[in-house]
Order: C-alpha cells, then structure tokens, then sequence
C-alpha cells in the first residue's frame, strides 16, 4: 500500500489572515493620513474604503483557503500591502485614476479566483505549452495592428478596443513563462553538456543554442518595432535567467548580456526615441527642460523626503509626470522617505523569495522552473522601474507590479500571484508514495532543475 504523508495544519490561512488585517490597517492609516495632509480633515469615505479593501482580500483569502489551502501565506498579504499602498498615492495624485485602479483591483481579485479555479494543478500548464507560445507571440504583436495598436509617449504597446486601452505585453510574458519553462524542462540537459569536441576541447554544439539567438532576435524585433526597451529587455532577461536556471551554466549569463549589449546598441542608432532615454540618463541637466525633466524632479522629490518624509499627502511630488506610473516610487519615497521607501523594496524581496522558495521545494521540474520564472518576473520588472527613477540604469517604460496605476499590469499581476501560489498548494498537498520508493531527494539549489532524484529502496 502507499504511504501518505501527514496532512498540514491550517495554520498557514490563519497566518495569512492575520497578515490581510494588518495589511488593511496599514492601508487605512496611510489613506488617512494622505487625506490629513492634504485636506487637513478625515476622509467622509474611510468606511466605505476599509469595507472595500478588506472585502476584496477577503475574498481573494477565501478562495485561497478553499481552493489552495496549502499555499504560502505571504504572497497574497504582500501583494494586498503593495496594492494598498499604491492605491493611496493614486488616489493623492488623480481621483479619476485612482476609481478606474479601485475597479481594475476589484477586476484582478475576480480573475485571481478564476484562475485558482480554473488551473487545478500547475503542472497542468506544461500540456499547452505550444498554445501559450503562440498566445505570447500574439500578444506582443497586437500593438502593430493597425487602427488597433497606439503609440503612447513614443512607445507602441497598447491597444484599445472601444473605451477599453490594454497593455497585451502583460498578458504575454506570463505566456511566454509556461512555455519557456516547458521546453527548457526538455532541453535542459542538452543545453547544460558539452557534446562537441574540437580538438582537444568540448563545447555545446552551436545548434542547441538557437533558442537564445530567437529569444535575442524577438527581444530585438519587439524593441525596433514597438520602441520599448524595458519590455524587450525584461522579456530577454525572463528567458536568460530560466536558461541559467535550468543549466547552471554562467555562460548563458554572459552570452545573454553581451547579446542584449549589442542588439542594443544596434537599436539605440537606429531609434530616436531610445536614444533621447540615453542621452536624459547620462546627462539630464542637459536636456533639464525636455527629455531630462522628468528625472530631474523625481530626484528632488526623493532627496526631499530624506530619511522620514515630508509626511503622506503633504509634498508636491505630484506635478512630477507620469506621477503615478513610471515615477510612484519616487513620489513614495518623497511622503514616506527612505523608511517607507526601503519598505516597499523589502515587500518585493519578500514576494520575490517566497517564490523562489516555492521552486526550491517543488518535486517536479516543471513546476520549480514556473515558480522560479514568476518569481523572476516580479524581480526584475521591480528592479528595472526602481533602477530607471534612481537612475541606476535608464529609464523605461514598464510598471512597478501592484503599486503603479494600470489595469492590465494589475490584472496581469494577479494571475502571476494566482499561479505561485497554485504551485506552492501542489508541492505542500500530501502525495501518496508509490511502494519502492523510499524518499525524494531535492537538489536545495536553483542552479540545475534535474536536481530531483529518486531512490529505489
């Protein structure tokens, strides 16, 4: 007969329930004090907004409990925190904003259960890899459509069909994430040793490394095509990093970046509006009134808060533009100052280590690949928007995940959270073990997805 392990207690939901409150009265306070700051009195719809926030985690919580019991118990609060977070400042930067992201979170918690409900095993994923390629590819193409796609600030990402604008490239990486982590599980080892001699030297055959070349050719196309550096390169890097992942080969590292180096600076010649983000990130007193304004202000803002703030909803960061996508962060750490501002990163480090311990414990291949391939998305897109407003590297275009104001990254988001935390309940849900097999040894590294062995008796 089999054996079974023992059941887990529920003490991860209570955990995680106790997190969600704490993340609403975080929120609640900080809304308040946005609102005494800038009205001087108590927000008449403090109520109201509690009663909305903790109902929709609520909701998201009950149906983790319900379809997900064993999952982790910080991913959902973190997000609920960052969400929260970026919603009070918002709705200091733009009422009107702040009702259409008050609708796109009610939106994201709805798929959020729905794809708890929908996708049952994470495993599951690996079968549609070949549908999640083309769904990927086809999304990153839809904003070239014409009378569909538009150009907003010099990048052509979104599409609008009706009153509804949409960013399709969200939707695509996570798309795209399945599908890597698929075929990498079945090229792993092929990629990983060498097989080709040349004298007395090995290599790996050149042939196998024609996906980096077509993840580098697409990265390129999408750049020149669409004017988006930060999609193209979060993309690339997405793969590179599961390639690494997989292998555990650094050369993938460095072929990668001198392969994005280089596409890069074919691109940046042939593309003004690249070349105009250069040129305000490596001198932006020049171009103080143009291109480099916008940096400018946000390092003012951030210098401004020093280490405590100017206090939530008593600066004037809001005339920075774009205030409230590309440059939250640093109206954050303008109000909040470095404290809230390290906040906010530990939350991400948070978020991004639960994930990558959920691909540490996780059994099967595929499902540590995807958890550590979502992970690596919610990195690096946090590092590229916080890198860009300090000014670590240039800036782009793309969101800070929960925090700045937009639908589909939000929704998008959810879905990522969703299938973590899917993945975690799989590999902490009690499996029977088949006769003969005495136990699982699981390699405690990233670096080699083959890690799982199993051990006759």
């Amino acid at each position: 007969m089999s054996a079974v392990l023992p059941r887990r207690r529920p003490a991860r939901r209570r955990t995680e329930l106790g997190l969600l409150i704490l993340a609403v009265i975080l929120t609640g306070g900080l809304y308040v004090l946005a609102a005494e700051g800038k009205a001087g009195s108590l927000p008449a719809n403090i109520g109201p907004f509690l009663a909305v926030i903790f109902a929709l985690l609520l909701i998201a919580h009950l149906a983790v409990r319900r379809l997900a019991r064993n999952a982790d118990p910080v991913l959902l609060p973190m997000a609920g925190v960052l969400n929260g977070i970026g919603y009070v400042f918002i709705a200091r930067l733009s009422p009107t904003q702040a009702r259409y992201q008050a609708a796109w979170t009610a939106i994201g918690v709805l798929v959020f259960v729905a794809t708890l409900l929908l996708v049952r095993r994470a495993r599951d994923l690996e079968r549609y890899r070949y549908t999640f390629a083309f769904l990927g590819i086809g999304l990153l193409i839809l904003p070239l459509v014409p009378h569909i796609g538009e150009n907003i600030n010099g990048a052509r990402l979104w599409i609008h069909l009706g009153p509804l604008n949409f960013q399709p490239g969200e939707i695509a990486k996570l798309a795209l994430a399945v599908f890597f982590a698929s075929v990498l599980v079945e090229r792993a080892d092929l990629l990983s040793q060498p097989t080709l001699r040349i004298g007395r030297f090995i290599f790996i055959d050149p042939r196998y490394l024609a996906p980096i070349l077509m993840a580098w050719g697409v990265s390129l196309l999408i750049f020149l095509a669409e004017n988006d550096l930060g999609s193209s390169f979060l993309f690339f890097a997405l793969f590179i990093g599961m390639l690494w992942i997989a292998t555990g080969r650094t050369l993938y590292l460095g072929l990668g970046a001198g392969l994005f180096v280089a596409g890069s600076i074919f691109a940046l010649k042939a593309i003004g509006h690249a070349q105009s983000r250069i040129q305000a990130w490596l001198n932006p007193w020049a171009h103080a009134e143009t291109t480099g304004y916008q940096s400018i202000q946000g390092w003012f803002a951030i210098a401004a808060g020093k280490v405590f703030g100017e206090g939530p909803g008593q600066s004037s960061a809001g005339h920075i533009p774009e205030a409230s996508t590309d440059y939250i962060f640093a109206v954050i750490a303008n109000e909040l100052g470095l404290l809230g501002a390290t906040a906010v990163l530990v939350a991400f480090l948070l978020m991004v280590g639960s994930g990558l311990r959920i691909a540490l414990r996780a059994q099967r291949d595929f499902e540590k690949l995807l958890a550590a391939g979502l992970s690596l998305i919610l990195g690096v897109q946090a590092f590229v928007i916080v890198g860009g407003v300090i000014r670590l590297i240039p800036l782009t275009g793309i969101t800070l995940p929960f925090v700045s104001y937009g639908g589909s990254s939000l929704v998008a988001n959810y879905i990522l959270l969703a299938i973590l935390l899917r993945t975690s309940h799989d590999i902490e849900t009690p499996q029977a073990i088949p006769p003969g097999a005495a136990g699982i040894v699981i390699d405690t590294t990233l670096t080699g997805i083959s890690g799982i062995q199993r051990e006759s008796a």
